[in-house]
């Protein structure tokens, strides 16, 4: 099995790569780090001129050189590859297709907020498609040493097949890191203003059952994980962008998600509550696709 790293030779693609030799070093598969360049169309109008393309090959050969200097600086191995695609997220997701990639990994946008995470171009479009989860690591990321052990894995559930993907996702992680599954469910909090036809009696006994069914659901969750792994689970109230957003280093090491429950199944595709916290996350965001269940 092996774990696919894009590379654009910016810090964001350090970024990346830190966060690439990380999983792969804690799960023990291989690091393949990917330099795309754009390929040329053999006809039509959108050929380009071959001297172009043999130009932006070689600039993806120096990215691919210098991925290879950064590992080499941090003791860890992997494979280097220099691929022509229509796109870089294309050219990813293909080498991931073919080599049954447990994961892709990308950086972040370089206009985004240190510490945080912001998807560039190629980030966004795996996210809309991509075969397999997509991990977007945060800006800055490269500061941290490439073989920080993954302790922690946080999973955003609610009791759905998309948040049962994750968990899936999370445990078979866990399972090959022997890390502690987080489990996080976020509830609203009380209203400041109550409508005088519903009242706060009632606003207040419809939130304690909401926290109930909450609860319920995640102590099925943790029950009806493998033996051996790991796990807890925390309900948090609140609002569910700003609670899960605040994650970081300090709580757990990646945090992992579901997306849509519609669309193609096996792929990525956002929906509303991945889409905004794929813009706010302050830990390593992993996005599992919708399963075929």
């Amino acid at each position: 099995m092996s774990i696919v790293i894009g590379h654009d030779g910016s810090d964001s693609g350090d970024d990346a790569a830190t966060l690439g030799a990380q999983l792969a070093l804690a799960t023990g598969e291989a690091a393949i780090v990917v330099a795309v360049y754009p390929e040329e169309n053999p006809i039509g109008l959108g050929r380009v001129d071959a001297e172009w393309v043999a130009y932006m090959r070689g600039q993806a050969e120096e990215v691919s050189e210098h991925a290879r200097r950064f590992y080499e600086g941090r003791g860890v191995q992997a494979e280097f590859r220099v691929v022509g695609s229509s796109s870089a997220a294309h050219g990813l997701d293909d080498v991931a297709e073919a080599e049954t990639a447990t994961m892709i990994v990308v950086g972040s946008s370089p206009r985004g907020a240190r510490r945080r995470i912001s998807p560039g171009s190629t980030g966004e479009r795996l996210l809309h498609g991509a075969i397999c989860p997509v991990a977007v690591a945060p800006r800055g990321l490269r500061e941290r040493p490439a073989d920080t052990p993954v302790r922690r894995i946080g999973v955003a559930y609610v009791d759905s097949p998309e948040a049962g993907e994750a968990v899936r996702v999370a445990t078979e992680l866990a399972q090959e890191t022997a890390a502690t599954l987080m489990l996080y469910t976020v509830v609203g909090p009380r209203a400041e203003v109550v409508a005088p036809v519903i009242g706060r009696d009632a606003e207040l006994s419809f939130l304690a059952s909401v926290r109930e069914g909450a609860r319920t659901a995640l102590d099925a969750a943790l029950a009806a994980l493998p033996e051996g792994v790991t796990a807890t689970a925390e309900l948090l109230e609140g609002d569910v962008i700003d609670e899960l957003a605040s994650l970081d280093e300090r709580e757990v090491d990646v945090l992992v998600m579901g997306s849509r429950g519609y669309g193609p199944v096996r792929r990525v595709l956002l929906g509303g509550v991945a889409r905004r916290l794929i813009r706010r996350a302050a830990c390593p965001l992993i996005v599992v696709p919708r399963g075929s269940t």
